[in-house]
């Protein structure tokens, strides 16, 4: 059997990104009920909206499912113990110490997989007792290494000191990227951006009808003076990159970024003025699909391209 799968008990070793305002229950649930592994967003969530996300996945699906939780956010605390309580089977980790929480998290049952986008922090994770290791490239969206390493680069670096399943993310939206991505050593793909272009995700639609518009090159990594985040270039990315441009400090950065940007866009659809995270896979993306459909194309795909090898 495939690690992935195995370890998660799921069919398809694919896991759905917990992308912050894109991947409430629903999202969650739908990839969960079609083989896959679905996962919570908790980063753009309070503890009461988190408890009400779990319980209204659980209804939903009788597979398992996640809680991706940011460890740089001020309640990351609060959610783990939530998770706890909740008896989520899988918690995914990321922008925080793997140590801080994984042996807590494991001793309650709970399986944990922590994101990484430099091989260097490989020895730390399984350290820590990790149960799996997400190698996020560069391609991907949202918050992204200050290495700007490519998933063609990355996963080989991981693979060589990694003894725990791999998962790899970033720039993987379709089967064939899935496929090159288990050549370079993944045992399982996180797929994030074909996932915001659906019809379960939390997003805006009109966040949805803008990804399926862009093209090579509409997206950029922005804010390495605070947390590299990939961004489509609107309006308000005009406003980073020339600040920027500038060399403008951390404060100045802030300033402009205020709060609730990531929200103003992503999730209540302005596209002017809105953060718009989103990963490089967006110009492979056409229309807006189903989850049901998305992972049937996703596993087609997948064996075609493993196909079209054998003739080389």
């Amino acid at each position: 059997m495939n690690r992935v799968s195995g370890l998660f008990n799921i069919t398809y070793p694919i896991v759905q990104g917990g992308m912050i305002w894109c991947s409430g229950w629903e999202l969650a649930a739908a990839v969960s009920n079609n083989g896959g592994l679905g996962l919570i967003g908790s980063g753009s969530m309070t503890s009461d909206l988190l408890v009400e996300h779990i319980e209204k996945c659980r209804q939903a699906c009788d597979k398992p499912f996640g809680v991706n939780i940011p460890l740089i956010f001020s309640n990351a605390e609060d959610f783990i113990r939530i998770v706890i309580d909740k008896k989520v089977p899988v918690v995914f980790t990321s922008a925080g110490s793997p140590a801080k929480y994984t042996s807590m998290l494991k001793e309650s049952g709970i399986k944990v997989a922590h994101v990484i986008a430099s091989p260097k922090f490989v020895s730390k994770c399984e350290d820590a007792g990790v149960d799996a290791i997400v190698a996020e490239g560069f391609e991907a969206g949202g918050h992204n290494g200050f290495e700007e390493s490519t998933t063609l680069t990355l996963v080989p670096l991981v693979k060589e000191q990694c003894t725990v399943p791999l998962i790899a993310a970033g720039g993987i939206a379709n089967g064939r990227t899935m496929l090159a991505a288990m050549a370079l050593g993944a045992d399982g793909v996180q797929i994030g951006t074909r996932f915001v272009a659906s019809e379960e995700s939390s997003a805006h639609i009109n966040f949805k009808k803008r990804i399926v518009e862009l093209e090579d090159g509409d997206t950029e990594l922005s804010f390495k003076k605070l947390i590299p985040v990939r961004l489509v270039k609107n309006d308000f990315y005009k406003k980073v990159k020339a600040l920027e441009d500038k060399g403008a400090g951390r404060s100045e950065l802030l300033e402009l970024l205020g709060k609730g940007r990531a929200k103003l866009g992503m999730f209540d659809g302005d596209m002017s003025d809105g953060e718009l995270e989103i990963g490089q896979a967006s110009a492979l993306l056409k229309d807006i699909k189903p989850v049901a459909r998305i992972m049937k194309d996703l596993v087609v795909e997948y064996n075609n391209a493993k196909n079209e090898l054998k003739n080389i």
